[in-house]
């Protein structure tokens, strides 16, 4: 499955789901830490520089962006987690949001979760998967910043990252770096599977 990066476009930003739009495509929702690298993801699968705007601050997006990836799916990108300064009340305002979109949003084919392979998944990490596996969502577990790691400790990490989750045997893991797009062709193909 090829993007064409000219028919990528963000549709809307969603605060709920009167807002949420009506596009006919499956949705592929991305869910990470704050700075674990979700626009950078979004912009390489999009084979575009700037579709998705990286912060240098975290946590700063706080909707639901859609995007329609050159009318095959729609990435659903969702309010980064783990970002401490939120404040508490804004804290449960996205947990309410999240959990309506995922709980209930029918277009939803899967989660990619992206985890920064460097560092052993935080418990954020840890109680995010297992809050898409609660409703019984096939998650892609994509393990971000791939390129910071010597190629001979790639697996190592990639069995911490693992362990660390109890990933589900029906779920994928991908080790990825959006500097040089490795393994973007398995990207594509675990994205394919959900959407057709």
């Amino acid at each position: 499955m090829k993007i064409n990066p000219g028919n990528v476009d963000i549709i809307i930003s969603a605060a709920g789901p009167e807002q949420y739009p009506d596009t006919g495509l499956k949705e592929i929702a991305l869910s990470g830490r704050s700075n674990v690298g979700k626009s950078s993801f979004i912009n390489a699968v999009a084979g575009r520089k700037n579709i998705a705007r990286t912060s240098s601050k975290p946590g700063k997006t706080q909707i639901l962006n859609f995007y329609d990836m050159d009318k095959k799916f729609i990435f659903v990108d969702v309010p980064g987690y783990g970002y401490a300064k939120q404040s508490k009340v804004n804290r449960q305002k996205w947990g309410m949001m999240i959990e309506t979109y995922l709980a209930e949003r029918e277009p939803l084919a899967a989660v990619i979760q992206l985890i920064d392979l460097r560092h052993k998944p935080t418990e954020d990490d840890i109680l995010m998967y297992n809050f898409l596996k609660h409703f019984e969502l096939p998650v892609i577990v994509v393990c971000t910043k791939q390129d910071k790691i010597s190629k001979s400790k790639v697996q190592k990490h990639l069995k911490i990252v693992r362990e660390s989750i109890d990933l589900d045997d029906s779920d994928t893991m991908i080790a990825f770096s959006a500097i040089d797009k490795y393994n973007m062709p398995e990207i594509m193909e675990a994205i394919y599977k959900h959407i057709n």
